[in-house]
């Protein structure tokens, strides 16, 4: 039987990637200037979050100087200072920012991963990547047995949660898959909810592509479906 420690071990000690070992490890001794105090993490991310999550919100992969850095998924980068503050804001944080692993951030009924979990260059993971870490997104839908929505941050890892719900899709009878788009919302055959949105990335919020109360959206409508 799998388990959240064995998912853990197995993540963290993964080298799958020669590509994206090679950067992050590369990073991990390089540093940035205003991290060089740091000791990075440098290996790949597990997910973050309460075991009994009602949903979980995946993004695209660790940021080199942020997740690669910290040792938690979006931590101590943008995209993950909109992402908790979104959290917090929807009753799933005690606190609506993260910046290390030890900062007293607690999730509650929410759950956090990632479509890659090691920091790509120029974070743009490969295809093939994206495959080599989808066996871990399998294993944590079928841990979060409570789980009630998922919520694919951007278009990437739409693609990867539609791998991983490959056979859920056939059951559900879908030729072929919605497309992707802020705010589309289908249900899977098991009564689980799948919510798109757009990524916190600085080129989505700095152009307001995908603006605060967009976002808010999105987390008020997860409320409504785990009601439900």
């Amino acid at each position: 039987m799998d388990s959240w420690d064995k998912l853990y071990d197995d993540i963290v000690t993964c080298r799958k990637c020669s590509r994206l070992v090679w950067w992050r490890e590369k990073v991990a001794q390089e540093k940035r200037a205003a991290f060089r105090d740091w000791t990075y993490w440098g290996r790949p991310l597990p997910g973050l979050g309460d075991p009994h999550a009602e949903v979980m919100a995946l993004g695209l992969a660790p940021a080199a100087h942020g997740g690669n850095r910290t040792g938690r998924i979006f931590t101590g980068d943008r995209s993950g200072d909109w992402l908790y503050a979104a959290l917090y804001r929807a009753g799933y944080a005690n606190q609506p920012t993260s910046v290390s692993r030890d900062d007293g951030l607690r999730l509650e009924r929410a759950y956090v991963a990632a479509a890659v979990r090691c920091a790509p260059p120029d974070n743009k993971p490969a295809p093939q990547e994206r495959d080599n870490c989808n066996p871990y997104l399998r294993r944590e839908l079928a841990l979060l047995q409570e789980l009630r929505v998922i919520v694919p941050l951007g278009r990437f890892a739409y693609d990867a949660l539609s791998l991983a719900l490959g056979r859920a899709y056939r059951q559900a009878g879908l030729r072929r898959r919605p497309p992707f788009g802020h705010g589309v919302e289908w249900s899977l055959p098991d009564g689980r909810t799948v919510l798109c949105s757009y990524h916190p990335s600085q080129r989505n919020t700095f152009t307001s592509t995908l603006t605060q109360e967009m976002f808010d959206g999105i987390f008020a409508r997860v409320r409504e479906l785990a009601r439900t």
